[in-house]
């Protein structure tokens, strides 16, 4: 194997030697004889630079509750909209970003992507630094902070080209899981990088006070790094191509947007309650007196504990998929999201809503919060594993598709096949993109206006979200998996 071949056409011949012209990860003999090893190499960069990207993307989502303590008066309104905003950037961004794969290369996309990041880091630790920033400004740098959700469609694009179909799901999880785990380490580095106290109580808090732009600097130089490995440690594949006008056709495509809708259910919400629960915990569990770290559950000690189990389990999901088929998987998931919302509910009613910030309330409260944060958990990780087999079910679908449409050993059931991976790429960031709207829409319902109290708001809200996943669960067994349904007798016979 090369990563130039002599009798590349000129066009190609130009594009350098980090370019690969011929790869076939379907060819057996070709994966073991050097396919995998870089493929593998070019997994462990992208995990890498993703999850720069994620942890970027939701720096807002802990430093949102701490802004109070550095002098910053926003209301809860606008601290739950800070953090929904990079949410719906990301969102917007992650459809012209798995057009830049095939367009610009996966490995100088990488490089590009990551030294983006620069600009919201940048704005973040200078807004941070003086007390005169204005709302708005802070809305625009969280909007910038969207760039590194754009990352998980560009880096889940480019991934998908390189493994082939029956080694999808893990390594799709695998990359997926190593972006959603900067969301866990995000919440848990940030305080102690800044001065806060951390890890359950074990760090204490500086003397110094708070210094949020210490988080900054530190993904900054992070941000270089991935952007140096990713020039030196990647490669772009010639046989990535596409045109943008072929890959929207998707849009037209059925099984798209149904995979969209499940994904918001998944993917939208590990991102909407991940963004959402530090100011979760802060508003009904925690009270600031007496000072330094108040009355009931401080916030910064368990944020990131959601993040880390629905990351972790996110390529548990990918391999239950290949093992026993994405559908059945993708269905156990939002059955026990159902169960476990309701169980979250259930503790909810259990507290009295404090908008005085009574100290005695939040003691109160306090003794109902670690059935709270099981639950809580257990929903994680079934968005997690939601997550996974989701994913799985995309690329998938679109194989079965080619399949059923062309004969076997045929030049055109290969060509079918190539075409299918594209088609799967563009619409991993079609679902990528609708599924991330949660993450913007989830942290609204928590606070909505026309609510009377945070309490009721977040209890009517996880009770929304819970008729939602019946919805998602009974979508997914109409369409994959009953019996009767004609699609779903063909589908199912790929483990979907």
């Amino acid at each position: 194997m090369s990563t130039r071949t002599d009798a590349a056409p000129p066009s190609q011949a130009r594009r350098g030697r980090r370019w690969i012209e011929d790869w076939r990860p379907e060819d057996e003999e070709f994966w073991r004889s050097g396919g995998a090893r870089i493929a593998r190499r070019n997994l462990i960069w992208s995990i890498f630079a993703e999850h720069l990207g994620f942890s970027i993307w939701m720096i807002w989502s802990v430093s949102s509750a701490m802004l109070a303590s550095i002098g910053f008066g926003f209301s809860t309104q606008q601290l739950f909209f800070l953090v929904a905003i990079p949410s719906l950037v990301g969102a917007i961004l992650r459809l012209p970003y798995t057009f830049a794969v095939p367009r610009f290369g996966g490995r100088n996309w990488t490089i590009f992507s990551a030294l983006a990041l620069l600009v919201p880091t940048a704005g973040y630790a200078i807004a941070v630094t003086h007390a005169s920033t204005p709302y708005w400004v802070f809305c625009v740098i969280a909007a910038f902070a969207g760039l590194g959700g754009g990352n998980f469609a560009s880096s889940m694009t480019n991934i998908n080209f390189f493994y082939p179909a029956a080694k999808k799901g893990t390594a799709l999880g695998l990359n997926a899981a190593g972006g959603n785990l900067g969301v866990a380490l995000i919440q848990f580095l940030l305080p102690i990088l800044v001065g806060g106290a951390g890890a359950f109580g074990l760090i204490k808090a500086s003397s110094g006070g708070l210094h949020l732009e210490r988080a900054a600097y530190f993904y900054a130089v992070l941000c270089v790094i991935a952007a140096s490995a990713a020039y030196f440690g990647m490669d772009n594949l010639a046989t990535a191509t596409s045109e943008p006008r072929k890959q929207l056709a998707v849009m037209r495509h059925k099984q798209t947007w149904i995979m969209a809708f499940l994904y918001i259910g998944t993917f939208g919400s590990f991102m909407g309650y991940s963004s959402a629960m530090p100011l979760l915990i802060k508003l009904n569990f925690w009270v600031a007196e007496p000072a330094p770290l108040g009355t009931g559950i401080y916030f910064a000690y368990f944020a990131f504990l959601g993040a880390l189990v629905g990351s972790a389990t996110r390529p548990l999901g990918g391999w239950l998929a290949d093992r026993y088929g994405g559908a059945r998987v993708t269905l156990a998931a939002f059955a026990g999201m159902v169960v476990f919302t309701l169980a979250v509910l259930w503790t909810l009613t259990r507290l009295t809503a404090n908008p005085t910030a009574d100290p005695a309330i939040a003691a109160d409260n306090k003794s109902w919060f670690p059935l709270f944060l099981i639950f809580f958990m257990v929903v994680f990780a079934a968005t997690g594993i939601g997550n996974g087999s989701a994913y799985k079910m995309i690329p998938a679908i679109f194989k079965r598709e080619a399949e059923l449409a062309t004969t076997p050993g045929t030049t055109e059931r290969a060509v079918a096949l190539g075409e299918a991976t594209t088609r799967s790429s563009a619409a991993l960031g079609i679902v990528g993109a609708v599924g991330a709207l949660g993450g913007f829409l989830i942290p609204i319902a928590f606070n909505s206006p026309w609510v009377d109290d945070p309490l009721s708001a977040t209890k009517s809200a996880f009770l929304a979200f819970t008729v939602f996943y019946v919805i998602c669960a009974l979508v997914t067994y109409t369409v994959y998996l009953r019996p009767k349904h004609r699609q779903a007798t063909e589908l199912a016979t790929t483990t979907i």
